[in-house]
């Protein structure tokens, strides 16, 4: 594994970390990560959907811009499987729904 590649995985499990402590700033960064396939991911807008969905219900109001503008890209199929896993978050807490993208 490449130096830049570790770096990249590196920051997404620190992000990962701090969104399962409930840090709100994280979970938008997740949602910039997995929309725009920066830090070492690739684009998953489900995923990213999930991110901007918590950081817009924690009050982060780019990450509610965020979450409009890539829903317009997504089917109502995926849209609802984001609202799933973000309740699912929400629900179970520091440990639901944590893929292991990183």
């Amino acid at each position: 594994m490449g130096q830049a590649l570790r770096n990249t995985s590196m920051v997404i499990a620190s992000r990962l970390a701090d969104a399962v402590r409930g840090d709100i700033e994280a979970y938008y960064d997740l949602g910039i990560a997995f929309s725009s396939g920066s830090d070492g991911v690739d684009v998953d807008l489900v995923e990213a959907h999930k991110w901007f969905n918590l950081a817009a219900v924690g009050g982060n109001s780019a990450g509610q811009v965020c979450r409009a503008e890539i829903a317009h890209e997504m089917s109502t199929r995926q849209i609802a499987e984001a609202q799933r896993q973000a309740r699912t978050w929400l629900r179970g807490g520091a440990n639901a729904g944590v893929h292991a993208h990183a």
